[in-house]
């Protein structure tokens, strides 16, 4: 028989470092969620993604049981990677920090397909495109057709 789900808690955490301290444990706490027990699976599971931001969506159930799907990093994080840069442009329409190419946002569209509402790697693409244009990086050349 299927368990009762209580509820969704969504996060982001540093790959392999989670710990009791803000955020994790007082959203986990208020739930009612063993924190430990959490940030152990959590730090075990994504250790080859260390210091990577990952988003992470966990379900918990009415016994207070719970279980947990980690995601592929924010597009803005990989583009910030990749361009090498701290931030976005405060002005991204007048003032441009970055300039990459479309095999890198290929690259990171293939990457986080799977999170996207999208179907085909150039509809992917043209998305982490508009992610990058709202931060004030360039994409070099024409659209791969």
């Amino acid at each position: 028989m299927a368990k009762e789900v209580a509820g969704q808690i969504k996060l982001q955490i540093k790959g392999g470092a989670a710990n009791p301290s803000p955020p994790v444990g007082p959203a986990l706490g208020a739930k009612g969620i063993n924190i430990m027990e959490f940030c152990k699976q959590f730090n075990a599971r994504t250790q080859d993604k260390a210091g990577k931001v990952l988003p992470v969506v966990i379900t918990y159930y009415a016994d207070k049981s719970f279980d947990f799907v980690v995601k592929t990093p924010p597009v803005a994080i990989q583009l910030l990677e990749v361009s090498k840069q701290k931030g976005g442009s405060a002005e991204p329409n007048r003032k441009k920090v970055a300039e990459i190419t479309w095999e890198q946002v290929r690259a990171i569209a293939e990457d986080k397909i799977v999170d996207l509402n999208c179907f085909d790697v150039k509809a992917a693409m043209k998305m982490v495109a508009g992610t990058a244009r709202s931060m004030g990086i360039t994409v070099k050349g024409d659209f791969p057709e």
